[in-house]
């Protein structure tokens, strides 16, 4: 069975995965490159129901009231079900698939509910569970977006005040925001994610335009692979 491309752009809440993946979505058509476009959680979905009754804070009003192995379920079956509907048989005849978030969202939000000791045993009941149990395929790369919490946490207030909006349990929790970003370091480091540092030599926020281009050189020998293909 011939085997499409999957490339994911990963980060904590607040980082901005949005706009760097509408951005490379943008350039991925402008340049050519035919793809399928995810973005998980599919909250538009039936699939996504357990999802947003738990960041509702109907299981507990702290992510750690849901132990990591349930979350990671409820995340898993919403995955599992844009696979058979909408993006397998694209992937298995080869295609490109672009992924704002995908099962490395929950070694990113669920790893760092455990214990240090207790991580490397779930990334490896992870990757069992969703990858080989599931049947869902590992990424070819993904590109986690690194910035320190304060900054992530201070665009997250920013949002929400634009948009007049509350974050969820995820985003209004600092201390879990912190642990997020260590375990989406740790993950990288043990799965070899490529990891885009946000901040400049000054301790600035890049822009948008610069960590973009980052990002396509990256990705790009992936793309023009897949042109060949």
């Amino acid at each position: 069975m011939k085997k499409g491309t999957l490339i994911v752009i990963e980060g904590t809440d607040g980082v901005g995965k949005s706009t760097q993946f509408d951005r490379l979505c943008q350039r991925a058509q402008a340049e050519g490159h035919p793809f399928r476009r995810l973005v998980f959680p599919q909250y538009q979905e039936e699939s996504s129901a357990l999802i947003r009754m738990y960041l509702a804070g109907e299981f507990g009003s702290r992510p750690g009231d849901v132990n990591p192995y349930a979350a990671s379920a409820f995340y898993a079956v919403d995955r599992y079900a844009s696979w058979k509907k909408v993006w397998q048989d694209w992937y298995q005849a080869g295609g490109l698939v672009l992924a704002d978030r995908y099962t490395t969202s929950n070694a990113v939000h669920q790893t760092s509910k455990l214990a240090e000791a207790d991580q490397g045993l779930f990334l490896d009941w992870l990757r069992d569970f969703e990858y080989d149990k599931l049947g869902l395929p590992a990424p070819d790369l993904v590109l986690l977006l690194d910035v320190p919490t304060d900054r992530s946490e201070a665009l997250l207030r920013r949002r929400e005040a634009d948009t007049n909006t509350k974050g969820d349990i995820h985003e209004t929790d600092s201390a879990y925001l912190a642990a997020c970003r260590a375990a989406a370091r740790k993950a990288a480091e043990v799965w070899g994610w490529t990891r885009i540092n946000c901040l400049n030599q000054a301790g600035e926020l890049r822009s948008v335009e610069d960590i973009h281009q980052e990002i396509w050189q990256a990705v790009r020998p992936l793309l023009d692979r897949e042109k060949e293909n």
